[in-house]
């Protein structure tokens, strides 16, 4: 039976017959809003095609409020890849699409680090939207099972938990009808937006994730499950006025999480402040960074977990990342403007790192030209170092650029571009992600795409030598050995 929305349906009922009958009711429905289950693919995509995907037309030059090539976005799903030292093999999963664009598929492959080669996408499913909100996000249990949970954006659409059939293998996934508690009772679990997922050896998986509530507003929280199938009771972290994004790391068992607030009656396009809270025992206690203990849901804009407080002059937060270093201290990097429009007006765009030593510290990296450049942090035992697209590209003001390296060996201060690893490109790279335990020959991966107008989108990885390798968009190869775009410095 077809897990509609029931409130979902009646406004699109609603929608339908205030308009004439010739006029095709999806014409009127905007895409990231129309329902569609998906239908479960299981065959090779024969190459690495990205979403292209755009959000909100802005009626001036920069074409819309952020687009590009989607594949790895958004910053608020993690991870997209995740490395197997027992098989040397980095997986990952990203936002695909055909040649027209016309859908989202997701898709699943590996960087064999001995053949020093990809393998052919698996297509797992089509999630009849061309909406990049609903890409993948995939993790592994303890036994080498891959795990892909497909996302929605919010609930006028169902989510998916896939699962291989073999440890290590992609070319089978098998669909898995998990369970959630709600107030109590086992409910089917095929609904959650923004996952974030992270399996701790012998306890399971906890997700963070937002549930959306009948006002829209995006509220935050987590639940665990010890095999995937029967999860938790959804426990909210956070509910602020009108909601909140968030971002978060695991390390050595310990979850840190970063998130900001809608203020309220202001709309999704103000989010401003920054808050921090982590648990060291799988959610049964949440604490500041300083140790103190909160109680759960937090719901006062001045709270124990502030970090810093952006809204007075105003200024808008985008979160990018969040790590830990081995001591368990959070490193938070965000990028703070003026306004949610493009263009120059709303400059400057501060990339921004905070990091907690006894308090909290913001220091800025650099500046880039959107607010949604996105970058991820890698801690090193030589510095630390932010891999992004802070470089203008080829459609300025737009999300994404030329990508670029820098680095400070001073725990966040007297940063320095180390290397542009990208120029003279034709169309701007953006979403540059870190694979869990990140190796050398497969250190990020990201997408290109044209931000002011539909485009193809191909897919990258970095060495950490900085070489950029092109991910080829067609093949029918079991492997393939990718090329690199640029010379190894």
């Amino acid at each position: 039976m077809k897990r509609y929305n029931i409130v979902l349906i009646t406004i699109l009922i609603s929608t339908l017959l205030s308009f004439p009958g010739e006029i095709w009711a999806q014409q009127r429905i905007h895409p990231d809003a129309q329902f569609a289950e998906a239908n479960i693919i299981g065959q090779k995509a024969n190459g690495f095609k990205g979403i292209w995907y755009m959000n909100q037309p802005s009626d001036d030059e920069y074409a819309y409020k952020y687009s590009g090539g989607m594949a790895t976005y958004p910053a608020n799903h993690r991870p997209f890849a995740i490395y197997a030292p027992k098989v040397r093999k980095t997986f990952f999963c990203f936002g695909g699409s055909d040649d027209e664009n016309s859908t989202l598929y997701h898709n699943v492959s590996y960087y064999d680090h001995q053949r020093k080669k990809l393998a052919n996408p698996t297509i797992i499913l089509d999630k009849k939207t061309t909406d990049a909100h609903d890409n993948p996000v995939i993790s592994m249990d303890d036994d080498g099972y891959i795990w892909v949970f497909s996302t929605s954006h919010g609930t006028s659409r169902p989510s998916y938990i896939s699962k291989s059939k073999t440890p290590y293998h992609i070319d089978q996934f098998e669909s898995i009808q998990a369970t959630e508690i709600v107030d109590g009772e086992t409910k089917p679990f095929h609904n959650f937006s923004y996952f974030q997922v992270y399996h701790l050896t012998g306890k399971g998986f906890i997700a963070l994730f937002t549930k959306y509530n009948k006002q829209g507003h995006r509220v935050i929280g987590f639940n665990t499950s010890a095999d995937g199938r029967s999860w938790s009771e959804w426990q909210v972290l956070a509910h602020i006025e009108d909601g909140h994004y968030q971002v978060s790391a695991e390390r050595n068992g310990k979850i840190g999480v970063a998130f900001d607030y809608h203020p309220k009656g202001k709309g999704l396009n103000y989010r401003t402040n920054l808050y921090y809270l982590e648990t060291a025992d799988f959610g049964k206690t949440w604490t500041t960074a300083a140790g103190k203990p909160v109680s759960l849901p937090l719901q006062e804009i001045q709270n124990a977990a502030l970090v810093h407080d952006y809204s007075n002059p105003q200024r808008n937060s985008y979160l990018l990342d969040i790590d830990l270093d081995e001591a368990g201290k959070p490193f938070i990097l965000t990028i703070t403007s003026k306004g949610y429009e493009a263009g120059p007006k709303n400059a400057p765009r501060n990339w921004t790192l905070s990091t907690f030593d006894g308090q909290w510290i913001a220091d800025t990296i650099t500046q880039s030209d959107s607010n949604y450049d996105m970058g991820s942090i890698y801690l090193n035992k030589d510095g630390i170092y932010i891999i992004g697209p802070t470089a203008d590209g080829p459609q300025t003001y737009n999300p994404g650029g030329e990508i670029a390296i820098w680095r400070s060996t001073h725990t966040g201060k007297n940063w320095a571009q180390v290397k542009q690893l990208t120029a003279h490109s034709e169309m701007n790279h953006s979403y540059v992600r870190k694979p869990r335990n990140a190796q050398p020959d497969f250190y990020a991966i990201w997408a290109d795409g044209n931000a002011r107008k539909p485009s193809i989108s191909h897919l990258y990885y970095l060495g950490k030598n900085g070489t950029v390798y092109q991910m080829p968009r067609v093949f029918n190869k079991k492997f393939i050995k990718a090329q690199p775009i640029n010379k190894t410095p």
